[in-house]
């Protein structure tokens, strides 16, 4: 520090010394003494990511599920003998989903982690979406995903799985849980975490719209229930009714990642 460093000067300037037919362009000095960039800083920029960068990638990778899933929900057999059960919608949207960010080397800035069958009991949870900071890793959003499927959907895999067929632990965790509603649960989690955790209850068809698959998404809703509000379907397809605007999927996110840290964030999101 006070250390002054002169600007290297040129050998021929203020000199008697003369080159013949010397050429009447610019100075020395001025042409060969343009600043450049350093290769040290061209080699520092690759490390310096914007945090919304993953929003095209996981636009791609909801394009990909969402397009995937609609051929399974808009499928008709003409015997009406096959019909693609709720779990196997969940799946196909999922896997797709994880194949996808997979292929476009995603995941160590915006990974996917589904839930075992008894975190979905608990949690209320199918998946948790997570935005991590680098280097750590540590999730900074995150998001945990409800699929709701079509009612008569959902009623028919209910009648077809038996009691018996549910494991030990499957039973205990219904068990547990079995004060509150899946729905309850999921915003019970997302509330114990905090403002930058996400409820997104995700339809996969509603009554109006069979093929199309639609989401409610919250960092809010604990709300309701202060308000005595019961959180449930009715209520959470409530929110539709008045809204005038459906985000997509990038619209979502970036809403996420620009929004003021402690804010309240609710938005509608149509995902095909």
């Amino acid at each position: 520090m006070g250390q002054t460093i002169s600007k290297p000067t040129n050998p021929f300037q203020n000199s008697n010394f003369s080159l013949k037919h010397s050429s009447p362009s610019r100075p020395f000095n001025e042409q060969n003494m343009a600043p450049r960039p350093s290769i040290f800083s061209t080699l520092r920029r690759p490390l310096i990511t914007k945090t919304n960068d993953f929003i095209p990638l996981f636009n791609d990778c909801i394009s990909a599920a969402a397009s995937r899933t609609q051929e399974y929900l808009l499928f008709k057999d003409p015997e009406d003998k096959l019909h693609a059960s709720p779990e196997v919608l969940t799946q196909v949207f999922l896997m797709t989903y994880i194949s996808q960010s997979v292929s476009l080397n995603m995941t160590d800035r915006f990974n996917c982690t589904a839930m075992t069958p008894e975190q979905r009991i608990l949690l209320g949870a199918d998946w948790v979406w997570a935005m991590l900071e680098k280097p750590t890793k540590n999730p900074r959003i995150q998001i945990a995903v409800q699929v709701l499927h079509l009612p008569d959907r959902e009623d028919a895999e209910e009648n077809s799985i038996p009691q018996e067929a549910c494991s030990e632990s499957i039973q205990i965790a219904k068990n547990e849980s079995s004060n509150k509603t899946t729905y309850e649960r999921m915003v019970d989690f997302c509330t114990s975490i905090g403002k930058d955790c996400y409820a997104l209850f995700l339809f996969l068809g509603k009554k109006n719209d069979k093929g199309n698959i639609y989401g409610v998404l919250s960092n809010n809703f604990e709300a309701a229930i202060g308000k005595c509000n019961k959180i449930d379907r009715p209520f959470i397809e409530n929110f539709f009714r008045g809204s005038r605007y459906l985000h997509t999927p990038p619209g979502m996110m970036q809403a996420i990642v620009t929004k003021k840290e402690g804010d309240s964030l609710t938005l509608m999101v149509k995902f095909s």
